[in-house]
């Protein structure tokens, strides 16, 4: 059983879908070095947790930066990097095939560059 697993009934009860947010937490050690950090996903509308899971040790959630997809997100800027795009746009794109050897993927120019 994994820390996901056995966060709370509460979870168990919703259904998983991409809105439910993975939320950071650190455990509180006694000497005040950083203890284990790990994620949880549970649903907003629950109360931070304050035991770990597995250990009943205290822990604290970690403030993090939200991802919202936009201009800049993963999904967006592989869209825009995509060989059709590039090739649309103008560019070209090569990819290393072997020690010394790329080749194209997209756009104008020779189907393969060498070293040699």
């Amino acid at each position: 059983m994994t820390i996901l697993d056995s966060v709370s009934s509460s979870v168990a009860e919703w259904e998983y879908t991409d809105h439910v947010p993975t939320y950071t937490y650190q455990v509180i050690t006694e000497d005040g070095s950083e203890g284990e950090i790990f994620e949880v996903v549970q649903p907003m509308s629950d109360d931070p947790l304050t035991k770990h899971p597995d250990t009943g040790v205290p822990i604290r959630r970690i403030p993090s930066i939200p991802n919202i997809a936009g201009n800049w997100s993963d999904a967006t800027t592989k869209s825009k990097l995509s060989n059709k795009n590039l090739d649309r746009l103008g560019f070209t794109k090569y990819e290393k095939a072997g020690d010394g050897h790329y080749e194209k993927r997209a756009g104008k120019g020779p189907d393969t560059l060498s070293a040699d």
